[in-house]
């Protein structure tokens, strides 16, 4: 699942977008905290937030009030990806914030004939440097609908990681998004791939957990990771404090899963590498 962009001989940028159309599955919270294990072993990331809610922003403790410019400005063409990426106080990990501007972009852009392609036009740009030569991931946080955002996030993106919680619905779900990563592959983006599906809020001691586990791991195979994020309530309380999860409690249940998956996409990328 190799990056098509490749910036210097030495250096590829692999963009992630994690999407899921249902809310409260522990998107943002697997963008926040996956990116902070990212940073945490050495890897440059940007966290991209696209979702009008801006709760990945506030995670990494960037208020409402510190975002002058945003991904809307980005979307809207009136800046770059450079005008609007700021560092955070996670050491390695930087910011491109979202705003509540962002809800109406599918509008705005209506008579846009490349409104699909805005987000990797900002990515990729025809002339001038690109952002990717200053990362090794870039993480993009997507709203919880298939809209333009969320489209624009897989035209950008190198692969799609699909955050499932373990509930009764979660495969019917599934199989929508799947079907949209599949038209975007066929029409806007041939070389988009599923990176992962990772199961979350996991409570090992309900049956509908395993059971959903099961059921999801014979569908998918090996698109499951072994990594399961459990429920924890340090994870919930952790952006309250607008800090990720593995700066609040780097000990607790969840930053140690975390820390876990971040391991695992890297020994995935490695294996990939090494098959390439």
């Amino acid at each position: 699942m190799s990056s098509d962009f490749e910036t210097t001989p030495d250096h590829r940028c692999k963009v992630i977008a994690l999407a899921n159309q249902k809310g409260g599955v522990g998107k943002t919270t697997t963008a926040i905290n996956l990116g902070t294990g990212l940073a945490a072993v050495g890897k440059k990331t940007l966290l991209i937030d696209i979702d009008p809610q801006g709760n990945a922003s506030t995670g990494v403790g960037v208020p409402v009030s510190e975002r002058e410019r945003s991904t809307y400005n980005l979307l809207s063409g009136d800046c770059t990806l450079f005008d609007i990426v700021r560092t955070t106080e996670v050491p390695g990990l930087s910011l491109a914030p979202g705003t509540v501007d962002l809800s109406g972009i599918d509008v705005e852009l209506v008579s846009d004939p490349k409104r699909s392609t805005r987000l990797k036009s900002a990515l990729r740009p025809t002339s001038g440097p690109s952002i990717q030569e200053d990362f090794d991931y870039i993480l993009i946080d997507c709203p919880p609908s298939l809209n333009l955002l969320t489209l624009n996030a897989m035209t950008a993106a190198d692969a799609v990681l699909v955050p499932l919680q373990c509930e009764f619905f979660a495969l019917e779900g599934l199989s929508q998004l799947l079907s949209t990563i599949e038209r975007v592959k066929h029409s806007l983006n041939p070389s988009l791939v599923i990176q992962g599906v990772v199961l979350t809020m996991y409570d090992q001691r309900n049956n509908l957990s395993r059971q959903v586990e099961d059921d999801v791991r014979e569908a998918l195979g090996d698109l499951v990771y072994e990594t399961v994020i459990p429920r924890n309530v340090r994870l919930s309380e952790a952006p309250s404090h607008s800090v990720p999860a593995l700066i609040y409690d780097h000990l607790c249940a969840g930053s140690r899963a975390y820390q876990a998956l971040a391991a695992e996409l890297l020994s995935q990328e490695v294996n990939h590498a090494s098959a390439d």
